[in-house]
């Protein structure tokens, strides 16, 4: 009780500290091709007293876009695993993003829904120090990326790393979600990771460890679903675990050649033995061709024309033909049906007897009562489509 107590002042104090006040700015130097990682911190958005920490109840959420655009730059990502987590905004640049950007993010309290804003003004440098012309590309299935891009797990890993390297200084040059290069969302069981990309540079070369990692033999084992061949102790286990199938090692210190540029010709061929294309076309008269096309289909449906009215108008056998072909008794037979049918139709048009009794309605079946019949029938025809 003396807890709840305590908290909710503490709350009524987050919930106001969190209003729609002028944006703050923050000015930060990422480095051309090195990881940049900055942490939203609720602390940060909170106008909090310095010994006053906050509460794990706060529910904060971010959004962050380029200043003047509706989504980030392509460098650079976002991610929060939850609104009671911190996010980050993390990413390489490349020398295309040198100069000057501007982030605004924007902060949600989910419970008071009120809203702190901050610019961050990214100035983008080249970085100074040796050149990393030795990369390598590790995928850690046991962590998420937000595990990895706070600095204390990121140098734990180069530490790590270290054993399995040449000496040298090694530096973190991106870092990218499983989800971001094709991989899948795992089930949710304990245990299972989305998996994270950590890319790092030196300037030293590959140790042999790492290069029978990623020679052919150790792509044929994983093809076959056998372990890679791993001659030196994996340093980073139990802590990081490392697929080593899915070793990626760049060397740059080898100057790739370049594109040969096309020379432009004068824009005619050079003479070939096997295609010689005719100089000269003969003149040809297309009258007959054109006569031939347009007079075997006329003559075609003339004739059958001519066929069709022989068949239907020439060869008429007529009624007298098909009379005296019928047999007297099929013809008496035809002319009683057809008298008989005349005279039963003048009957029922002029009749004018009343209906029968036994066809009048004895009662109405709902209330029992006598009923006579609305409408005399009798006058209607019996074939009323031939009346």
């Amino acid at each position: 009780m003396a807890v709840t107590l305590f908290w909710t002042p503490l709350l009524v104090v987050l919930l106001a500290g969190l209003g729609d006040t002028e944006a703050q700015q923050t000015t930060l130097y990422p480095l051309v091709g090195r990881v940049f990682v900055h942490t939203l911190d609720h602390e940060t958005f909170l106008s909090l007293p310095e010994h006053v920490a906050v509460p794990p109840a706060v529910r904060i959420t971010y959004h962050a876009h380029l200043q003047g655009h509706p989504d980030l730059p392509r460098w650079l990502r976002y991610t929060q695993r939850s609104p009671h987590h911190p996010g980050f905004l993390y990413g390489s640049a490349t020398p295309e993003d040198r100069g000057r950007q501007v982030i605004e993010v924007t902060a949600y309290n989910r419970d008071s829904f009120d809203t702190t804003r901050q610019r961050l003004v990214l100035e983008i440098v080249d970085s100074e120090g040796p050149l990393l012309p030795y990369q390598a590309e590790f995928l850690v299935r046991s962590h998420d990326v937000e595990e990895v891009l706070p600095s204390a797990p990121a140098s734990r890993f180069l530490s790590a790393l270290g054993g399995l390297w040449e000496p040298g200084e090694l530096q973190l040059l991106n870092i990218t979600s499983a989800l971001d290069r094709g991989g899948r969302v795992p089930l949710p069981i304990e245990g299972r990771k989305e998996g994270v990309y950590i890319k790092v540079g030196s300037a030293s070369p590959f140790s042999t460890c790492l290069k029978m990692v990623a020679s052919p033999d150790s792509h044929a084992r994983c093809a076959q679903g056998q372990p890679p061949l791993l001659s030196c102790y994996d340093t980073l286990a139990p802590h990081f675990r490392v697929d080593w199938c899915n070793v990626t090692l760049v060397d740059k210190s080898v100057p790739e050649p370049a594109d040969e540029m096309p020379t432009p010709g004068d824009g005619i061929l050079e003479h070939d033995p096997f295609f010689c294309p005719p100089t000269e076309a003969p003149d040809r008269d297309f009258l007959v061709d054109a006569l031939v096309t347009l007079l075997v289909p006329l003559l075609v449906a003339l004739l059958l024309t001519l066929l069709l009215a022989y068949v239907m108008c020439c060869r008429r056998e007529g009624r007298l033909k098909r009379d005296l072909a019928t047999s007297d008794i099929q013809m008496v037979h035809h002319c009683t049906i057809h008298g008989n049918t005349e005279e039963l139709r003048q009957m029922a048009a002029n009749r004018e007897v009343p209906r029968p009794l036994s066809t009048l309605p004895m009662f109405n079946v709902r209330t029992g009562e006598r009923l006579p019949p609305r409408v005399d029938s009798a006058q209607v025809p019996l074939i009323l489509d031939q009346h």
